[in-house]
């Protein structure tokens, strides 16, 4: 039986993760993320928001200045994240706290909306999480990198450097979450914009700016676009470089037989 705490050298790696910090990169990552949410979201209102994870609270100052809802609660595994959430002074947020990585320290039933955004590919016991969020949450705003492709066996050392220990599809994505018992009520698909792809040539690879690179850029973006939006949604989450899925939790128990 998987035991339900973080390993230590998870809890070391995370711990002093965010005293290094690029906020304009991080920033740039949440303003798409948190759209993504607001999104998936589009025709219901929540009251009560929880985000696990909540990393730097980049998007939970985003949804903040955008009113998303009217009550904010953060939990993140690094101490660093939790002191750096603090500092941003967010509207609405009522608390924000260091927790184990797997227990909330939150009643049943108790929040509207979980956000779970780009954390269960960072997660060792992923199932044991799931069941938390279901216990505590009426609905889960999950995201996920689309990680598992062809050439996934050759890309494992970069996924690892991002600290990404499971790797996903939509398909295996929905399959983990209807086994736990949630429903899934709406979806999308996302690829990395072009802004944030210059952003990670020009300033994190620093490569020389270059109007060839930028076509470039952009010009694969529209194509890849057109395509999904021209063969449908397969095609769409074949292009996809997230996947965002707003659920609610049901009756039943996991699934195994």
């Amino acid at each position: 039986m998987a035991d339900d705490k973080l390993s230590g050298n998870v809890k070391t790696a995370y711990d002093e993760f965010y005293k290094t910090h690029d906020e304009a990169w991080r920033m740039l990552g949440a303003k798409y993320k948190a759209q993504h949410i607001i999104d998936v979201c589009q025709g219901f209102t929540f009251n009560k928001v929880l985000e696990v994870g909540a990393g730097d609270g980049s998007i939970l100052k985003i949804l903040s200045e955008k009113s998303f809802a009217p009550e904010y609660h953060a939990v993140e595994i690094s101490e660093s994240g939790v002191s750096y959430i603090q500092s941003r002074q967010i509207q609405s947020l009522k608390s924000v706290q260091v927790f184990d990585g797997y227990h909330l320290p939150y009643p049943d039933d108790s929040v509207d909306l979980i956000i779970l955004s780009h954390v269960l590919e960072h997660v060792e016991h992923e199932r044991l999480l799931l069941r938390e969020l279901k216990r505590v949450a009426k609905m889960c705003v999950i995201e996920v990198p689309r990680d598992y492709k062809t050439n996934v066996d050759d890309r494992i050392k970069h996924f690892l450097a991002y600290g990404h220990i499971n790797v996903y599809t939509p398909t295996s994505l929905r399959y983990l979450l209807r086994t736990e018992g949630f429903e899934i009520m709406k979806d999308l698909t996302s690829m990395i914009e072009p802004e944030v792809t210059q952003f990670n040539a020009y300033i994190n690879l620093k490569k020389p700016k270059s109007f060839v690179t930028d076509l470039k850029i952009k010009a694969e973006y529209a194509v890849k676009n057109a395509m999904g939006n021209l063969m449908g949604k397969r095609k769409q989450e074949q292009l996809a470089n997230a996947y965002t899925v707003l659920c609610s939790k049901t009756n039943q128990q996991t699934e195994i037989f």
